[in-house]
């Protein structure tokens, strides 16, 4: 009996031993992929402040809003390559390669412009609810949406250009994010709660509150873990599970988010911080989650764009004035200092410092 005793304890204290070794190793693992540093810094310069950015990750090309132009650099070379050029307003890019086309929202025109990603000429416009925002391109319908400031969610035909509906949000929203299985989120900022679309019947399946989030901006998700990554702006990101709208967990972020990345390969969650940070989260289960570290950015780099191939980041940022008093306003820009900011993770750092 005692010898049986003797035998369990031997592999309790195996397997313990194994669980201590295991999470340290998941952490270290974590650790070292979360490094982060800035590898490029790159002068773009030209007229206009900013807001979302996209990338077409297989044609190498990152799309920067510009206000009355879209700026298009090459992911790898971080050169200018093109511009698309008498939008009225831009702020979102959304990328459907399969169908060859790029989709704008201009805000001051209400409406999507459809473009050629081959040669960045325009294709057609659709008509939006006012003051599109964000937009999104989700696979499963082949359609694309874009969210408008009078909180309706415009649907339209990717390949076709056409307006296939509409719904009323019941709020204010931001940005959205496609789980590839007929369903789109998106936050609502005035509310502060996610809904869930129906991406064909563009019927709202639910409404989530993200207590104890507040003033939600930014949004990624992970499809095989069915989990929501939401940013708010008092400086929390809400891991929220997408089926059933249950708030999984909270983590402290950096003041004034506007985007989320998550990174499949690597499991890390980026939060971009208009403060100049980069909070960086890993995944280390469906449930569980640790913040790796804030990354220095620069004041004003709050919106991104994360390339999956190379795991690199991609920020844009000017040299700004003084923050106005007056509520909803940017700072002025210093005209000419307008940068791309690249960070990637230490085994680049060799590679770049011979670019």
């Amino acid at each position: 009996m005692r010898a049986k005793w003797y035998g369990i304890r031997f592999v309790l204290i195996v397997l313990a031993t194994f669980t201590v070794y295991s999470a340290t190793g998941l952490r270290l693992f974590a650790a070292a992929a979360a490094d982060y540093h800035l590898l490029t810094r790159l002068t773009l310069g030209g007229e206009g402040f900013w807001d979302y950015l996209a990338i077409d990750h297989q044609a190498r090309r990152i799309y920067i809003s510009r206000w009355s132009h879209v700026m298009v650099v090459d992911a790898d070379s971080y050169q200018v390559v093109g511009d698309i050029p008498g939008i009225q307003g831009v702020h979102g890019i959304a990328i459907a390669p399969e169908f060859g086309r790029g989709f704008i929202t201009e805000d001051e025109a209400n409406r999507i412009t459809i473009f050629d990603l081959r040669t960045l000429n325009k294709i057609a416009t659709a008509k939006t609810g006012n003051s599109p925002d964000g937009i999104i391109y989700d696979s499963s319908s082949k359609r694309v949406f874009a969210f408008s400031g009078d909180g309706k969610v415009t649907a339209a035909n990717a390949a076709t250009g056409e307006v296939v509906g509409s719904a009323e949000l019941g709020g204010s929203p931001e940005f959205a994010a496609s789980d590839g299985r007929g369903h789109i989120y998106n936050n609502l900022e005035d509310k502060n709660e996610v809904v869930q679309i129906d991406s064909r019947s563009l019927r709202i399946l639910n409404r989530w509150p993200l207590a104890p989030g507040e003033s939600p901006s930014g949004m990624a998700i992970d499809p095989v873990h069915h989990r929501l990554f939401v940013g708010c702006r008092n400086r929390k990101l809400v891991v929220m599970n997408s089926d059933t709208g249950k708030v999984v967990t909270t983590l402290p972020i950096g003041e004034g988010v506007d985007a989320n990345r998550f990174d499949a390969e690597t499991k890390l969650v980026f939060c971009s911080n208009g403060d100049g940070s980069l909070t960086v989260v890993h995944e280390d289960s469906a449930d569980m989650y640790s913040v790796i570290g804030n990354v220095p950015t620069q004041r004003g780099a709050r919106t991104m764009e994360l390339d999956p191939k190379t795991h690199r980041v991609y920020l844009v940022t000017a040299q700004l004035g003084s923050q106005p008093t007056q509520p909803h306003t940017p700072p002025e820009m210093v005209p000419g200092t307008f940068e791309l900011l690249v960070f990637g993770r230490v085994p680049d750092r060799a590679s770049s410092s011979n670019r």
